[in-house]
């Protein structure tokens, strides 16, 4: 792949990464109630579940997503559903006061993450884009498909990073019970939200 086209690559990755989304939801609300260290476990899910969604395209699934539309309706439909249950297990987690002496409840799980990311329509069609854009016909495919993988690698670490910190310094901030929950009220809301950006 050429240096001009991996950038451009990594240009359409960064904008798909960056923006708000179930994964960067999750990423500042764990940083905001468990802090960053805590919370790396989820980003390294995250990060896998994408490099396993972009191989899965890469080597068949996209191609039946396009030949049966049902699927990925059932995957929004999925996506949906389990989007509306993390928020509401966002917007009613119990009160935590962070303090460096006491440890509060255990974050997501790296599966978790994982797993979310094979009901994340987002995610999908990251990867749908990606490898149907960027990825080169014939005896170089294979070395484009890396390329792509690469690049997802590289602004999903980034982004997820600045989320995470975004949402460690907010956790700060939330030093009492009302910020507390008023924080994962809007949180949960948010993700709530990314349901309507499934369906437009």
């Amino acid at each position: 792949m050429e240096l001009s086209l991996f950038f451009s690559m990594l240009g359409f990755l960064w904008v798909a990464a960056i923006t708000p989304g179930p994964n960067n939801m999750l990423l500042t609300t764990s940083g905001a109630n468990f802090g960053f260290f805590r919370s790396i476990w989820l980003l390294v899910g995250i990060m896998l579940g994408m490099q396993s969604m972009v191989l899965l395209v890469a080597f068949g699934v996209g191609s039946l997503i396009m030949v049966y539309p049902t699927l990925h309706l059932f995957l929004k439909i999925a996506g949906s559903l389990y989007l509306l249950w993390l928020a509401w297990k966002i917007a009613t987690s119990a009160y935590e006061k962070l303090e460096v002496g006491a440890a509060p409840p255990k974050p997501l799980r790296w599966y978790q993450g994982w797993l979310l990311q094979f009901l994340n329509p987002k995610a999908w069609l990251m990867g749908l884009g990606a490898v149907a854009s960027f990825s080169l016909a014939g005896a170089a495919y294979n070395h484009s498909i890396a390329a792509i993988s690469l690049g997802v690698f590289i602004v999903n670490l980034i982004s997820g990073v600045i989320w995470l910190g975004f949402g460690t310094v907010i956790g700060r901030l939330l030093s009492s019970r009302r910020a507390w929950y008023s924080f994962n009220v809007t949180m949960g809301l948010l993700t709530a939200g990314c349901v309507l950006l499934i369906w437009h």
